[in-house]
């Protein structure tokens, strides 16, 4: 396990100094370990990974930190800041409905996860504090999940549990516990860090590629900007994508769309329309041809070509407007902020950087690389439409879940 200072951290003290004082006044007595795990920015491979496809993702500079004491008992206790307190017994470890979309499923599913595979368990106290938004895309309950894995890896384990581990746990949690049926992308991106690419082909023994990319040194910074649209009943629009791209390698006998090629459904194609319908076709072949643009991607980096960078995040944005459709809810079209703010990010960038859409989609966030020459009118432009406080101007964290030396 990777273990950091407050400074490698990047991190505000105080912000730490704040835990501490929230951990012993709702819990007595001083904390002992800290920990944190990132939220992440996919940065191609938009809707690919519940497909066994490919995505490139990066860890960035919000996290969810916590303050730990481990009691010796056989209860866990989570208290995160500004929600009620969760409490779950080590010798309860089944799913709940009456748990489900609750933190406490997640904590539940992590703990199952952890004793299913071998590892140790055990009872802990912790505070936890986050600037991940909800809703932005940035994946806060991936975060919180490869959290607590992080912490039951450093208390019980000797912090020998791999990232891809508490990964695959988290997405076990987030599955079979909490009710969400998401891919693995956003947990691995928390649990690794970095940019990375990741081949989910066989996904108990994905493929992981780190790539280095320094924005900094293109003059570009990567922006996510939060229009604040309502998630409410959203949660049929996300489970119909993977369930229209399996419908189609259905068609094929398959389980899923990585068992079958972009050609075998072209040829097809008038029979897989009568099967799954128009929409579930135009999803599967933005599967395909994002694939490819993960490969392109990382190899503009590793060759050092931006422009070729910055390419391939347009072409995949405009992919997942016209093929994948999850830039607005068909149920809410009168609410299609995603749309407005992808037309007024090209606007502000007037043919330079990229945007697109970031994240599951239907509401919430895009994504933009702007060009630091033009980051301060892009900030001030989108804030004007979106709010104050709605444009984050982010980093990348070059490791996932740490323990923190605080």
């Amino acid at each position: 396990m990777k273990k950091v200072t407050v400074s490698q951290l990047g991190a505000d003290p105080s912000r730490f100094a704040g835990l501490i004082s929230m951990f012993k006044e709702h819990f007595g007595g001083d904390p002992v370990r800290f920990f944190s795990a990132p939220g992440r920015s996919e940065i191609c491979g938009n809707h690919t990974d519940h497909n066994r496809g490919k995505v490139m993702a990066a860890a960035v500079d919000l996290d969810v930190i916590a303050a730990v004491l481990p009691t010796g008992d056989d209860t866990v206790t989570v208290k995160s800041e500004g929600y009620p307190e969760d409490t779950v017994s080590l010798d309860s470890l089944s799913p709940k409905d009456a748990e489900k979309n609750t933190s406490a499923a997640l904590i539940r599913g992590v703990l199952a996860g952890f004793k299913a595979r071998g590892y140790n368990i055990g009872g802990f106290k912790a505070y936890t504090r986050s600037n991940v938004l909800k809703g932005s895309g940035l994946s806060s309950s991936a975060a919180f999940e490869v959290l607590i894995g992080t912490v039951l890896s450093g208390l019980f384990n000797g912090g020998e549990v791999s990232p891809v581990e508490i990964a695959q746990i988290a997405q076990y949690a987030e599955n079979e516990f909490f009710g969400k049926p998401s891919g693995l992308m956003d947990q691995m991106a928390s649990s690794v860090g970095g940019f990375t690419k990741i081949d989910f082909n066989d996904p108990e023994n994905p493929v992981i590629e780190s790539v280095s990319l320094d924005l900094g040194e293109h003059g570009h910074r990567l922006c996510i900007v939060d229009t604040r649209g309502n998630h409410a009943d959203l949660t049929p629009d996300y489970a119909a994508i993977p369930a229209e791209m399996k419908s189609v390698a259905g068609f094929f006998g398959k389980g899923f769309l990585r068992e079958i090629s972009r050609d075998d459904v072209i040829k097809n194609i008038a029979e897989i329309r009568k099967a799954a319908g128009d929409r579930a076709i135009l999803r599967a072949l933005h599967f395909f041809d994002e694939n490819g643009r993960v490969d392109e991607l990382a190899e503009a980096i590793k060759s050092g070509d931006f422009s070729a960078f910055l390419g391939v995040i347009n072409r995949s944005g405009e992919s997942s407007y016209k093929y994948l459709q999850n830039v607005y809810s068909s149920s809410h079209p009168d609410e299609q902020g995603v749309s407005l703010a992808i037309y007024l990010a090209k606007s502000l960038l007037g043919g330079t950087g990229a945007a697109r859409v970031h994240g599951g989609g239907f509401a919430g966030t895009i994504q933009a690389f702007v060009p630091e020459e033009k980051l301060g009118a892009f900030v001030a432009g989108m804030e004007e439409v979106f709010g104050e406080g709605s444009c984050y101007v982010l980093n990348i964290r070059p490791f996932g879940g740490a323990e923190v030396l605080a």
